[in-house]
């Protein structure tokens, strides 16, 4: 055991990091019967193009960059179309905990091993690696855009800070919010302006960008709607009327809802207040036992570091905290996916505020570290009912059924496995039983004995053609004539 120890310590933690987060994803994956829906809506997309050329997903997608990468690699490799996805997303998940724990190594190097544990085990991030998403690659290229920065703020040059604006487009072409770190990137450097050294470091961040927006807008002129679909939906949703407007809805239907008429004024500050907490207990939940050093209260005193060592990821979070708010104004919720990202930029707040915590309990420390192995596995290994009630449905419908059959989806995955593509559009579950000569087929998630469908079924001369269930029993149920 003792040669293993000394063996890894003269291996690189970034290696590591890398190779672990590898393996990690590769347990995750194997465990995994069905897909998700965005990652069969993504390689439905990526069939179309290669049976029909790039430009076809624009009709289906306005920001279609990740669908095409996987449908040109399916191509190139020859691999299965979810093959490609998972390859694409474990390797970019693996250089993510990579250049993450590169970023964390350079203020506590000898801490490296706790910091690797962190990067393999905090839920954020790692809770997704069985999902083929398009946040990976926008972790990876933040990620690489940050320790670019980092590297660029200790050394400067023209290479290094073009290489920064050629990760935030790598991260945009998977998630156009990416292009919020362009805002920290200028925040971090504003006192730059205020010395001729520091105008002419400012000046290698600021040269590209401003190229790059003059090419971006000819391009736009040139290529019509095919890129500008995505770009006018964000424009929109930041518009400044647009946000006031759903500040101002949403405010006063929480005072007439909730609260009484004399509440109007204070509705506002309330309901900041509300999505400032869902955030804020998201980002909690996405800590996993780390959230526990915070209830100590030196743990705060971590703030300060971070501020000071890391002000690129504060200012970054803060902005991105900004945009989480008006996308909750807009759509009226966020979900873990979205915060995780958050999680990402306020790492190293996590990192000092463990590394404080391990120093002053040490063995509270040992304890913290059993539970971070376990959450690290927790994360990959689920020991819930697989899914393959949608895989079997949908095999029996390509055998039994015409594609061009009109039929509703409870689950569109259903489709997608039937072969028949990823139909993600259509009336709900309410609306599809109450028009059902619209349908050839209905496909839902049902037990087949409750009162309401036995008496759907009566009523409208219907019946079960197939039901499919899992190891848990949940049920499809194939509804026809």
């Amino acid at each position: 055991m003792q040669t293993i120890f000394s063996r890894l310590e003269r291996v690189s933690p970034v290696w590591l990091a890398f190779f672990g987060s590898l393996l990690l994803s590769i347990i995750a994956v194997s465990g995994e019967a069905t897909i998700g829906k965005d990652a069969a809506f993504y390689i439905d997309i990526a069939q179309r193009v290669d049976a029909e050329g790039a430009k076809t997903a624009i009709q289906f997608f306005n920001w279609p960059w990740f669908p095409i990468l996987l449908a040109w690699t399916h191509s190139l490799l020859g691999l299965s179309y979810e093959l490609t996805a998972y390859f694409w997303c474990g390797l970019l998940m693996a250089g993510s905990s990579a250049l993450l724990l590169a970023c964390l190594q350079r203020s506590m190097p000898e801490r490296r091993w706790w910091l690797l544990l962190l990067v393999l085990a905090v839920p954020a991030m790692n809770a997704f690696r069985n999902d083929i998403l398009r946040e990976q690659g926008f972790w990876f290229f933040s990620a690489l855009a940050l320790w670019l920065a980092l590297a660029w703020d200790r050394r400067g040059g023209w290479w290094l800070a073009a290489g920064i604006h050629l990760a935030i487009l790598g991260a945009a072409l998977f998630r156009l919010e990416a292009l919020m770190l362009l805002g920290a990137l200028a925040v971090w450097r504003l006192p730059d302006l205020f010395s001729r050294a520091g105008m002419l470091r400012l000046l290698q961040l600021a040269l590209l960008p401003l190229v790059a927006l003059l090419f971006a807008v000819l391009a736009l002129g040139v290529a019509g709607e095919f890129s500008q679909g995505r770009v006018e939906y964000y424009l929109q949703m930041l518009d400044p009327s647009a946000v006031r407007m759903a500040f101002q809805g949403k405010a006063d239907a929480l005072a007439q809802g909730v609260f009484a008429q004399y509440m109007d004024d204070e509705a506002g500050p309330l309901l900041l207040g509300v999505i400032l907490l869902a955030v804020l207990l998201t980002f909690i939940k996405l800590c996993g036992p780390l959230a526990l050093v915070f209830l100590q209260r030196h743990a705060w005193g971590a703030l300060a570091r971070f501020w000071r060592e890391y002000r690129l990821f504060a200012w970054a979070a803060l902005i991105y905290l900004a945009v989480l708010v008006v996308f909750f104004l807009q759509h009226g919720f966020v979900n873990s996916r979205y915060v995780s990202y958050l999680n990402l930029l306020l790492l190293p707040l996590l990192a000092f505020a463990m590394i404080d915590f391990v120093g002053r309990f040490p063995r509270l420390g040992k304890v913290l570290a059993v539970l971070l192995v376990l959450q690290m596995f927790d994360n990959v290994i689920s020991l819930s009912a697989r899914k393959t009630h949608y895989v079997d449905a949908g095999q029996w419908m390509s055998q039994y059924v015409a594609p061009s059959a009109r039929i509703y989806y409870d689950d569109p995955r259903i489709g997608y496995y039937a072969g028949f593509g990823y139909r993600a559009l259509g009336p709900s579950l309410q609306q599809a039983l109450e028009q059902p000569d619209a349908f050839d087929y209905l496909l839902i998630e049902a037990d087949g004995d409750e009162p309401w469908l036995l008496e759907w079924l009566e009523q409208h001369d219907r019946r079960v053609l197939a039901r499919f269930a899992n190891r848990k029993d949940d049920a499809v149920l194939v509804i026809g004539r």
